[in-house]
């Protein structure tokens, strides 16, 4: 049999009119049928494209010059967005970001979940999609023998060292990450090599309580001590009065993991305390906690009004984390059940029902699908069940165990929705039917995408 050629050729040079976005939003432009895949370009757009890789089915370009822009079109504000990566569309204004994103998840439903009926209502997006993250982790490097951070520059490990600020960073994280390098600096602390594995600074890491102003400043070293750690402290308190909490983690393997196992507050309390709606979080170094919280709230009443809760209602909420969702749930429930797999996890969870005076909410360390079997063998009947699990999805344990408990609804958050049309198909060959689904912007600028479905039971 023939082997087909593609129609290009790496390096040569093509006009290509862009017709569509791949799901990590790369323009998609064809030359006689074959597929190049080219990062920044948009829709609708006419471009010269230089060819820099071919396979037998599609290829990928280089974007040389727009020649006819999209109206949607927009001059990224970041001065360094081209080599960061951390954002991929600050090109894009940001109604075209929000109708990709709703775009993407109906895609999704219809090719993976065979859903192309289900109503996937508009992204709800931010007023200021700007400055909204609440943790910044940055690498700690040296330049000319002086420290500096940064990100990492594009599918690399090199700090990007003319990178002065991040302007989707809340500004008060970007501040003291500045800060506290310049203090360590002042006191001769070293960084962190990766090929040598010597040095002291990896990484400084900022998290900031979006509500309360409160500050937490974690340094990340390779060496179990942190020299000259009075001064520094004195130094950072000085600085910036919201400071609450000074923290040292460990970290002392050859890893791209960035925080160790060994954790000591060196100042302040264990943790900052920030608020969603009503209720109130306390925050430790190691804490998984929504990164945009004003998205947070909009995503979690969403939840609720999914939830149709009655005081009578029992809830299970699998992959709780530090009691975020069932906390919000445990509002209108008459008992919540959360299950999370990290213990340090579930006591926070319980610091936060304590925090805010709920005893309807008991939390339980273990794997959600070994525990809901448990559960129901047990003979409890949740009315309600919430999953919010990681990217990779539920485990097909669980979605049986759900299946099988015949709750009246199930709310499914995901920050990916090709695991949720996945696990939304084997729901509804389980007897369950999918009413409705709402994506939230949780991460404006970027490709990623939360959202939320409903499913009750047929």
């Amino acid at each position: 049999m023939a082997k087909v050629k593609a129609p290009v050729k790496k390096n040569e040079e093509h006009i290509l009119t862009f017709e569509d976005l791949t799901h990590d939003g790369q323009g998609v432009g064809k030359v006689d049928g074959y597929p190049l895949f080219v990062p920044y370009g948009l829709p609708g757009e006419e471009a010269l494209v230089k060819v820099v890789k071919v396979n037998k089915k599609f290829g990928y370009g280089k974007l040389l010059e727009v020649k006819k822009p999209s109206p949607n079109r927009v001059q990224p504000p970041c001065n360094v967005f081209y080599q960061c990566g951390g954002c991929q569309i600050q090109h894009m204004n940001y109604e075209m970001q929000l109708q990709m994103k709703q775009n993407q998840v109906k895609n999704v439903l219809n090719k993976i979940a065979h859903l192309p009926d289900v109503p996937v209502h508009p992204t709800i997006g931010m007023d200021e999609p700007w400055r909204y993250r609440n943790k910044a982790a940055l690498p700690v490097g040296e330049k000319n023998g002086e420290l500096m951070t940064g990100f990492y520059r594009m599918r690399s490990h090199d700090i990007i060292s003319n990178m002065e600020t991040c302007i989707v960073q809340d500004k008060q994280n970007d501040e003291m990450v500045q800060a506290a390098r310049d203090i360590a600096n002042r006191f001769g602390i070293s960084a962190y090599n990766e090929e040598t594995d010597r040095g002291v600074l990896r990484h400084i890491m900022v998290r900031t309580g979006k509500n309360t102003n409160e500050v937490m400043i974690i340094f990340i070293t390779r060496t179990k001590h942190l020299p000259h750690k009075e001064k520094i402290v004195k130094a950072l308190t000085e600085a910036n009065p919201n400071i609450k909490s000074i923290i040292h983690n460990v970290n002392d393997r050859r890893t791209n993991v960035i925080m160790g196992n060994k954790t000591y507050v060196i100042w302040g309390e264990p943790y900052i305390y920030d608020t969603i709606g009503d209720i109130r979080f306390g925050i430790s170094a190691k804490s998984f906690y929504q990164i945009n919280p004003v998205q947070t709230e909009k995503l979690y009443k969403k939840a609720l009004e999914y939830a149709q809760l009655t005081k009578n209602d029992i809830v299970i909420d699998a992959y709780c984390g530090i009691g975020t969702i069932s906390l919000f749930l445990a509002q209108k429930a008459k008992k919540v059940y959360g299950v999370e797999i990290v213990p340090e996890a579930i006591d926070d969870a319980r610091k936060n029902a304590e925090l805010n005076g709920m005893t309807n909410a008991e939390f339980f360390v273990g794997e959600a699908e070994k525990v809901l079997p448990m559960w129901q063998a047990q003979g409890l009947q949740a009315d309600v069940i919430v999953v919010d699990p990681p990217r990779k999805g539920c485990d097909e344990k669980l979605l049986q165990a759900m299946i099988a408990m015949k709750p009246k609804r199930i709310v499914y958050v995901s920050c990916n929705p090709s695991t949720l049309a996945r696990d939304l198909r084997i729901l509804e060959d389980g007897g369950f039917q999918t009413k409705e689904v709402q994506p939230v912007d949780m991460f404006p600028q970027t490709m990623h995408v939360e959202l939320i479905a409903l499913m009750s039971r047929e």
